[in-house]
């Protein structure tokens, strides 16, 4: 760590990304095989169509898509778009996690939830469930990385603030919410604290809302239409990670007024 702190800022900033390219990397492979429950371990990395296993030179994150046009080295399937984005918004998220926190704990803690978010949006919005093994062990790591961060107290608040309101959605619209939604936002309400729970949800339900209404002017969806909630919690909770502060501050200020 004291080496890479002492490289100049750019070199960093260029250590940081490449280091999110290979996160990204393994989010495909998690996005890919845990709605299937596969392991993410084994096998390796291979095609989907024929098989072969990817070969180390062929797996490199964007460059290898772009060396090979996208495609299978042995069959010539193509691969989806998809992935290099997949691994450019990780390492994007990651390089935006850098600047604003440094080589910290915070800056470890949240390289793993926006890596997790990523990974949320892209199955839920894909399959339409957010799995366990990725909310259950968020609830843990919230509730040990939030006592750290925002203290004991406002963690255990969060995570009842947050999965309590959700459960009582679900009951209210008798399934309306899923299980899924409910274990996301207990797992963000235990990393941030009651108050950053309630903008990450105003956020997600006001997103939601405005995207749903979108697509049903466009007639794409109807009032029956299932839209995943996930996508939109994610991106609230990248608010509150890096504006939630600031935001809270503004409103209790205006309130004030």
């Amino acid at each position: 760590m004291e080496t890479l702190l002492a490289l100049p800022y750019p070199a960093t900033v260029s250590f940081v990304f490449l280091f999110g390219l290979l996160i990204g990397s393994f989010a495909n492979v998690c996005i890919h095989r845990l709605p299937k429950k596969e392991s993410v371990s084994f096998p390796g990395s291979h095609c989907t169509a024929c098989k072969t296993p990817i070969r180390a030179y062929d797996n490199i994150p964007v460059l290898s898509y772009l060396i090979l046009g996208g495609k299978c080295r042995a069959c010539g399937q193509k691969f989806s778009i998809i992935y290099p984005l997949i691994e450019i918004a990780v390492a994007l998220l990651i390089v935006a996690v850098y600047v604003r926190f440094g080589i910290s704990w915070e800056f470890l803690i949240y390289t793993v939830v926006c890596s997790a978010l990523v990974i949320i949006t892209a199955i839920d919005y894909e399959h339409k469930i957010i799995p366990d093994i990725i909310t259950l062990p968020g609830i843990v790591l919230g509730l040990g990385a939030g006592s750290y961060m925002v203290g004991p107290v406002n963690s255990v608040l969060g995570f009842l603030v947050g999965g309590g309101l959700f459960y009582l959605l679900a009951v209210l619209s008798r399934g309306g919410m899923g299980g899924g939604d409910i274990k996301f936002i207990a797992a963000a309400g235990a990393l941030l604290g009651w108050q950053k729970v309630l903008l990450v949800i105003i956020l997600g339900a006001t997103l939601g809302s405005v995207i749903g209404l979108i697509l049903m002017i466009a007639q794409k969806k109807d009032r029956k239409s299932q839209i995943p909630f996930g996508p939109f919690l994610a991106i609230g909770t990248l608010v509150a990670i890096f504006y939630g502060e600031d935001l809270i501050s503004l409103y209790l200020s205006t309130m004030a007024i």
